[in-house]
């Protein structure tokens, strides 16, 4: 699915088992935290989750902007 909306648009995917993102051809990949919590860790203050999801937006954002030839994964 996600190769047939990037015919059309830019998408990172958001994932917490990037080996699966690879086989399925994810184009830009962003690691997240866990898989029962990917974008946040309920251990955290709220401001600590806060800047958790807040980084890796920013990371996904930064994917989308960037050209890219082949399968990439944004650890930074």
């Amino acid at each position: 699915m996600v190769k047939e909306i990037e015919r059309k648009l830019p998408v990172v995917h958001m994932c917490t088992i990037v080996p699966i993102s690879l086989t399925v051809g994810a184009n830009r990949i962003v690691p997240t935290v866990a898989i029962p919590h990917p974008l946040g860790d309920p251990s955290k203050t709220p401001a600590e989750e806060k800047a958790i999801r807040r980084a890796l937006v920013e990371r996904a954002l930064k994917a989308l902007q960037t050209e890219i030839t082949e399968q990439t994964v944004f650890t930074e």
